[in-house]
């Protein structure tokens, strides 16, 4: 039975998809916490240049909103052994290889160097909150960790133990080279230095707007604890311990050192002072850092099913890598598409962080409100120089860089589907914090209210998706590439120019331009804004404006009456867009997953979500062997690799089986969500949570590592 749409914000959207059934010990795993998740994501892996593949091959890890990341060497790696692979580090919007190891610790004993290969595989391991290595050579075993311990610092202990009967003296250094890019001014921009406790790149200002963006303050920095002696030869840099570890049978001694990233002068000195204290009192760093992840392993893993777990934490590995912190023009801390993939690795999108908080929540709730209000920063206001007629929007995405700024990336000539109420109020259900609702109520309003005024052409209280008056939506032609853009799903079948597909202007009472619409009503957009007055209602509901909360719960029911009456089309059982002018359904454009939306946000009747439901569970439409292709099987556009035009996105997954688990078809639900789990190439695995899936084959496509197919599998119950 369909719940009633007041309902509807009281939703709880449980905990984990996570179905089916990958052996393993539930007691085991609750007593090691996070050493019993080792290696839920292959971490392994050495750059051989500095410029990584457009999407990058090695699955790297950061924490704490740092924007540098490490890897491991592979078992066989000998040259790398020693160090961490990388830093990959974020050069404002790109990300690039610094080197392949910068610190790799060099012991020597009895008059030669120890070749940390020689005693057979040392043991690499990726855990939650940690990478470890651990070598095991004639009478000595060297374990390093490494482990944010700021949102600028990694901090790396090696531990050298004597495991003989005797005592050793072993000396220690450190040694790296830099991986220079190969086309100037990038080539340039690292330069290498000594400096009193360890090492340090700098970097020269470069403005390449679609490579590497610097602005000649950045810096890479290593800081022992120890005394040490650094010397520098081109590319290249030996660090000494000043003085031998002296070691007596069976004891330890441990040397501690800090890898810092900063963009500015101001963080550089901020960080130093930081610095200084983690390597005072590293053990407390240390327990910090491990508690805060048992508290998040917890989080991720309670009431899941023991063989469920992994991916539970590798969606969570996934998130905390992606997070980035504020930086640039980024004022507030948020998580990036993906830290793997050249466009998304210095960007907050809209959609995208709407979703990934609904993840987030449920480990970390002010994490979800940091990556809310990173969005919120940027809403425009009607005291907007360049845009008065867009107070409301939230642009499309953020980078740290603005236009101002010389970024290119930075997108207001749209904004995402309208999800940020669902998005607020599932991170206030999961921290319980009013405060946070009612800062951010009068601000979702405020979009709210601008899809109205600049998104619904024919004042019908149905919406479209469309473009702002911008400098780039300059031709017919661009207006509609942003419109498509707005709804996500940008190049889907449904917005296709050779199918009809335009823009038309919208204006305000005094005649001006306001923005532009797609000439087409979308039931995705209207399916949403639905829900997002649920949410609204419930938000004022909550705040003790109850007036404001019967008015959107009436605004929403008779959304919904709409919906049904004019975008369900019986005759084939399914929702679909309509033309603007003629009300016509636009069912000669095939069917897509969007048509799935009304289900979610429970704006279905019973009747029409029962036809739906068959179209879901229909092999032959979107029951592919990994279910919820983006576009119907059946459909003439059907393309199983190209983006939206049949790939398998977990957003609209999670959306589909939610509707479906809503209208009382949990067990199709719970039928498919199995499959799409256990058909997608490397989920189950160590290999990464990606973009989207071939339908067909459940083969990888696009990125890897990506944040919002992690949010909802964490968020999918």
């Amino acid at each position: 039975m369909r719940r009633p749409l007041n309902a509807l914000a009281g939703l709880t959207l449980g905990s984990a998809l996570l179905v089916g059934a990958v052996p393993a010990s539930s007691a085991a795993e609750r007593k090691a916490g996070p050493e019993g998740y080792a290696d839920v994501l292959d971490m392994h892996g050495v750059p051989a240049n500095a410029l990584p593949a457009e999407v990058n091959e090695v699955n790297v890890f950061s924490d704490r909103g740092a924007w540098h990341a490490y890897a491991l060497p592979r078992p066989g790696d000998k040259d790398a052994y020693g160090g961490f692979s990388g830093p990959l580090y974020i050069a404002q919007e790109y990300p690039w290889w610094l080197s392949k190891a910068f610190s790799r610790i060099r012991l020597r004993a009895d008059g030669r160097d120890l070749d940390l290969g020689a005693a057979g595989a040392p043991r690499l391991t990726a855990l939650p909150g940690m990478l470890r290595q651990v070598y095991d050579l004639p009478g000595l075993r060297l374990t390093l960790e490494l482990r944010f311990a700021s949102g600028h610092s990694a901090l790396v202990r090696a531990s050298v133990a004597n495991t003989g009967t005797g005592p050793r003296t072993v000396e220690v250094g450190w040694s790296g080279s830099l991986l220079r890019p190969d086309d100037e001014p990038m080539k340039s921009a690292p330069s290498l230095h000594a400096t009193a406790r360890g090492v340090a790149v700098g970097f020269a200002r470069v403005r390449e707007q679609w490579d590497y963006l610097t602005d000649g303050t950045e810096r890479f920095e290593v800081t022992h604890a120890d005394p040490v002696r650094t010397t520098v030869t081109g590319d290249s840099y030996r660090t000494d311990l000043a003085r031998p570890l002296t070691l007596a049978p069976r004891g330890s001694s441990e040397l501690t050192w800090a890898e810092s990233y900063t963009f500015t002068a101001a963080e550089r000195q901020r960080e130093a002072a930081a610095v200084r204290d983690l390597l005072r009192r590293p053990g407390k760093a240390i327990g910090d850092t491990d508690a805060r992840w048992r508290r998040y392993v917890e989080a991720v893993t309670a009431d899941v099913p023991a063989g469920r777990r992994r991916l539970a934490v590798k969606a969570l590995e996934t998130l905390v890598t992606n997070w980035r912190g504020p930086a640039g023009r980024l004022d507030h801390g948020g998580i990036t598409p993906s830290i793997s993939y050249k466009w998304f690795t210095g960007g907050f999108w809209a959609w995208d962080t709407w979703k990934q908080a609904v993840g987030v929540a449920g480990f970390d709730p002010a994490l979800a409100q940091s990556q809310i209000r990173s969005m919120f920063d940027h809403q425009i206001t009607a005291d907007s120089r360049d845009r008065p007629q867009d107070a409301g929007m939230i642009p499309d995405c953020l980078f740290y860089n603005d236009p101002a700024r010389g970024g290119g990336n930075w997108n207001e000539r749209n904004t995402k589907p309208p999800l940020a109420a669902w998005a607020v109020w599932e991170t206030y259900r999961r921290s319980g914090d009013v405060r946070f609702l009612r800062e951010m109520y009068p601000k979702l309003v405020a979009y709210h209210d601008w899809w109205y005024r600049t998104r619904d052409h024919d004042h019908d209280g149905l919406a479209e998706y469309g473009a702002t008056v911008d400098p780039a939506n300059d031709t017919p032609e661009a207006r509609r590439q942003a419109a498509a853009w707005e709804s996500g799903m940008d190049n889907a079948p449904r917005f296709d120019a050779a199918l009809g597909t335009t823009a038309v202007e919208n204006r305000d009472a005094a005649g001006r331009v306001v923005g532009y619409s797609l000439n087409q009503e979308s039931v995705d957009l209207n399916s949403y804004l639905a829900a997002e007055k649920g949410y609204l209602a419930a938000i004022a509901q909550r705040l003790g404006d109850r007036a404001a909360s019967r008015r959107l719960t009436a605004q929403a029911r008779t959304l919904t009456a709409a919906i049904r009456t004019r975008m369900y089309d019986p005759a084939t059982g399914y929702f679909y867009d309509t033309d603007l002018a003629s009300g016509r359904r636009l069912t000669d454009r095939g069917r897509g997953i969007e048509g799935a939306i009304p289900l979610w946000a429970g704006v279905a009747s019973g009747p029409q979500a029962a036809a739906v439901r068959g179209r879901l569970t229909d092999p032959e439409e979107f029951a592919t062997p990994m279910p919820f292709a983006t576009v119907s099987k059946s459909s003439p556009y059907f393309a199983p690799e190209k983006y939206w035009r049949g790939p398998v996105w977990l957003d609209q997954a999670y959306f589909s089986l939610e509707g479906l688990r809503r209208y009382g078809y949990r067990a199709d639900a719970s039928v498919l969500a199995d499959r799409l789990r256990g058909s997608a190439s490397g989920l189950l695995g160590d290999g990464p949570i990606m973009e989207n899936y071939n339908p067909l084959t459940g083969a990888p496509l696009n990125s890897t590592n990506f944040s919002w197919s992690a949010a909802l599998l964490l968020a999918l119950d």
